[in-house]
């Protein structure tokens, strides 16, 4: 019982003392408050921080709400108000590249770009153009529309199975240049089936050794190997995309003006003709279109006039 009685003057004594301290805290307060001290200059510097600090925050925040909101805006017939002042300093171009044709999807393509008024790429499979009197009168739809060019795909498109085609050089290399026979092109250009593989001048990119031979020898005998920079997948029955206008519209936005594409202020979209079969992908295009042309400094162009 004597312990406990001890115990309890111990524990009332530990109180008052803590509020004498906390007496006194808050009476030096008050008389650093009446003079001017070093403490106080030093408080007013360290609120000057704080304020700074807090200034700091809001403006991060502020931007990135901007980044949010250029993320989530979408450009359908609106003006593009995120358009930074380099965007006006040089020319920007946009190549729109469709493969596998021709197919179902084609013809649509062929109109679109008529209607839009823009130049569009082709890479056709030679295979393809001999299958069908449809298949070839889109290749013929092609060919006449001065807004198109054409170029190499293969002729048998490998057959999908990549690494057996590219397994032997100059078989792929004839299988090419049967293909430019096949569908009359005039353009020595080629994309190799499964591979992103350039080779424009001196300069190249290999994805995927496999195909690289068969890129050298293209090369040694006039071709030139065109890869992408970005792709854009759509369901071509149900025409839903991999990714919205909005977002594919940004990725190739920030492509041109961080200067990251394979080639600076060049971006190469890679898409394919049966992904427009339907009405829905055929919007999306059109929306997607529409987007690029907001920007007066934006200019689709043709794969031969892609810079060495």
């Amino acid at each position: 019982m004597g312990k406990v009685i001890k115990s309890s003057f111990v524990l009332m004594g530990l109180g008052i003392a803590s509020l004498g301290l906390w007496s006194c805290n808050q009476n030096s307060g008050k008389k650093e408050e009446k003079g001017v001290t070093v403490d106080s200059v030093q408080h007013k510097k360290d609120s000057l921080i704080v304020v700074q600090d807090s200034i700091t925050k809001v403006d991060s925040l502020r931007k990135d709400s901007i980044t949010k909101m250029e993320a989530n805006v979408s450009y359908s017939g609106a003006k593009d108000t995120t358009v930074l002042l380099t965007d006006s300093v040089s020319p920007r171009y946009i190549y729109l590249t469709f493969d596998d044709g021709p197919l179902n999807g084609s013809q649509y393509l062929d109109s679109i770009a008529t209607a839009k008024g823009i130049k569009i790429n082709a890479f056709l499979i030679g295979e393809h153009d001999k299958m069908s009197k449809k298949l070839h009168g889109y290749t013929e739809r092609y060919k006449n529309n001065p807004l198109v060019d054409c170029y190499n795909h293969s002729y048998w498109h490998a057959h999908n199975k990549y690494s057996t085609f590219y397994s032997n050089p100059q078989t792929a290399f004839e299988d090419f240049e049967l293909a430019e026979q096949s569908l009359g092109l005039e353009h020595k250009i080629v994309r190799l089936p499964g591979r992103n593989i350039w080779y424009v001048g001196d300069r190249k990119k290999v994805d995927l050794k496999s195909g690289a031979s068969t890129a050298e020898l293209l090369h040694q005998n006039g071709y030139k190997i065109m890869g992408w920079d970005c792709e854009w997948k759509i369901n071509g029955v149900t025409g839903k995309p991999d990714l919205s206008v909005n977002q594919l519209y940004t990725q190739m936005k920030n492509l041109l003006r961080k200067g990251t594409s394979y080639t600076k202020n060049n971006v190469v979209l890679l898409t394919h003709d049966n992904m427009y079969q339907t009405k829905k992908g055929q919007k999306l295009l059109s929306d997607l279109i529409d987007s690029l042309k907001q920007h007066p400094n934006y200019r689709f162009e043709f794969m031969r006039n892609y810079p060495q």
